[in-house]
């Protein structure tokens, strides 16, 4: 039988919504593949909808008891299914939903490599329904299960680990993916060649990685990185400002509002100004519970951040 009982609960209200969430660390013989297995409980008041933006991350897959989203990233949209797959992506995904629950399973570099039989560069920045998608139908086997909201949270955290443990193969790829994926986490390296000599590898073979396992190339990869470093310190300081939170490697305000513009398709102050009923609470829980508020900011060992 597997653990379900997590990492802790969270539990977050306004005066609108209720937003519970649950972090599962993956069993060991998974390390490095997930971000983690979570589940969230959103109640809207008056059989309302809210709207939010998720920031960039990697892939995942979510499964919905109750209303089902209307998602968008970039020119991609699906509506209405309770299976949603997003491949990796430097998007924001908006996105609007009523009272539901969710089960999601987040992919790490290392899942893609394990899972997945596509390039991750050809599915980034997508969002589509996960059963009529071909890379992703393969995991709409656990649909009837995860969106059965008479099941319990027991039976469908042991579906999601059979699921798993069945489809996972190995990839001979594997080592360098995590020296790329630790390299990019600890945010020490600003050129791509910098990078690509921690990592033991020519330039083009790091290129060719990241295009197959990552979604971007890598100087994308490193300011994606660098970006959330500050979206996340917004997020989590309540009443800070972005000054505050922009890492210290951009060289000044101004860089800094191009690129939150290019990654989330808004300025700084236009995205202050929103409010966040899911993302807030989420990426509250998330750090407090899992140690970490986003998912491009795990390192890929299980048990440090997810």
């Amino acid at each position: 039988m597997s653990d379900a009982t997590g990492m802790g609960a969270a539990e977050h209200r306004t005066a609108q919504t209720v937003v519970k969430s649950q972090f599962f660390p993956p069993p060991s013989q998974f390390d490095g593949c997930f971000t983690t297995f979570y589940h969230a409980d959103l109640k809207v008041a008056g059989g309302g909808t809210v709207t939010d933006y998720l920031q960039p991350e990697w892939s995942n897959i979510r499964f919905f008891a109750g209303a089902c989203p209307t998602s968008q990233i970039g020119d991609s949209q699906v509506s209405g299914a309770r299976y949603n797959a997003t491949g990796p992506s430097s998007l924001p995904c908006h996105f609007e939903l009523g009272s539901s629950s969710m089960w999601g399973v987040g992919f790490l570099p290392l899942g893609w490599a394990r899972f997945m039989d596509a390039p991750a560069y050809d599915l980034a920045n997508i969002a589509c329904d996960g059963a009529r998608h071909p890379v992703f139908a393969k995991f709409d086997c656990l649909s009837d299960v995860l969106c059965d909201p008479a099941l319990t949270m027991e039976a469908q955290h042991e579906a999601i680990i059979d699921m798993l443990g069945r489809l996972m193969r190995p990839n001979r790829d594997e080592p360098r993916i995590i020296k790329i994926h630790t390299a990019l986490v600890s945010g020490e390296f600003l050129a791509v060649g910098d990078l690509a000599d921690a990592c033991n590898m020519s330039i083009r073979t790091l290129e060719r990685m990241c295009h197959r396992y990552f979604g971007f190339t890598p100087k994308l990869l490193m300011r994606r990185q660098r970006f959330m470093r500050s979206l996340t310190s917004f997020m989590l300081h309540k009443g800070s400002r972005w000054t505050e939170a922009m890492d210290g490697e951009y060289h000044d305000q101004a860089q800094f509002t191009r690129e939150f513009s290019e990654f989330m398709t808004m300025t700084p102050s236009r995205y202050a100004s929103l409010d966040h009923p899911i993302l807030s609470s989420f990426m509250e829980a998330r750090a407090r519970i899992w140690g970490s508020a986003a998912q491009t900011l795990d390192p890929p060992v299980n048990g440090e951040g997810g």
